[in-house]
């Protein structure tokens, strides 16, 4: 049986979590140069007991809401991870020139990128997916079987909250140009790839604005957005993200990158550009059949 989401966000806080306050004992503080009496004494360390506990328990609480809303929100973290080290600018490079595509020229300071085949499996058509990360994020990658390819490609900062995850819309065929369609067409995408575990996680759903961009001759749509993460544990959590959306082969694809409210305003909002912008997505004219999934080998 999956386990419920507050004891996963559990796991993923005792993984991932840098801090361990939440679960540390109080550590008595002496005074020294003054005397006190033992009544005021106590009656000092009882409300230093209580301070703490409280600021611990707010601590824990605000973790439980990051790991959870990363767990909500996409849909493989469970999935073996890669980590960034795996990957790099050479091996992206490599992977390109095998498809005849151009390199990147260069990625962010602290950053990382993949080049990764979605759809090796019969059940999916094969795109090349390649994007820029954190170094310190976690990939996942689509599992495969004999009964096809599961999953996605994603990476993040799980504990944290802070998610990328590719993701094609269901029921669209291929748009001839992006920059054509309106906010309802993007809100209709990404309200599906944040809602693949229910209608009932999220609410006030906003398109922000949208950009329209060209890369290597091809067209991206540039999305800002937010919504209300709502939580199997009780929490609404706040988040704020971008997205590039593109349609290459037979259908619209995208990739999502977010985080927390506060932390998008405070800290993320740089990487999450960067990661969103470095987006691009192959398809048309590549021969894929050499990284396809051969199941008379397996």
């Amino acid at each position: 049986m999956a386990p419920s989401m507050i004891s996963a966000a559990a796991f993923a806080l005792a993984i991932f979590s840098r801090s361990t306050s939440a679960f540390a004992p109080i550590t008595p503080q002496t005074t020294r140069g003054n005397f006190v009496s033992s009544s005021s004494l106590t009656a000092t360390n009882e409300k230093r007991k209580s301070d703490a506990v409280a600021t611990s328990r707010r601590g824990f609480m605000e973790n439980i809401a990051s790991a959870t809303a990363a767990i909500a929100g996409v849909s493989s973290v469970w999935m073996a991870p890669s980590p960034a080290l795996a990957y790099g600018l050479k091996k992206t490079n490599e992977k390109l020139a095998s498809y005849g595509l151009p390199p990147l020229s260069k990625v962010p300071d602290g950053f990382s990128d993949l080049a990764e085949i979605y759809g090796k499996g019969a059940n999916r058509s094969p795109l090349l997916v390649t994007f820029g990360f954190p170094l310190d994020w976690v990939v996942t990658l689509p599992s495969q079987d004999v009964n096809g390819e599961d999953g996605t490609i994603q990476a993040g900062e799980y504990a944290k909250g802070d998610t990328a995850t590719f993701f094609i819309v269901p029921g669209e065929g291929k748009v001839s140009n992006i920059h054509d369609k309106d906010k309802n067409f993007f809100k209709s995408a990404l309200i599906a790839a944040i809602s693949q575990k229910g209608s009932n996680i999220y609410q006030d759903f906003k398109i922000l604005k949208t950009t329209p961009v060209t890369a290597d001759n091809q067209n991206y749509m540039l999305v800002d957005f937010k919504y209300t993460l709502l939580t199997g544990a009780g929490f609404e959590v706040e988040r704020t993200g971008v997205a590039s959306v593109t349609s290459v082969g037979d259908g619209v694809q995208l990739l999502w990158s977010a985080s927390i409210a506060a932390r998008f305003k405070n800290k993320t909002e740089g990487a999450l550009r960067s990661i969103v912008g470095s987006f691009r997505c192959y398809a048309d004219g590549l021969n894929f059949s050499a990284d396809l999934r051969r199941d008379d080998l397996m």
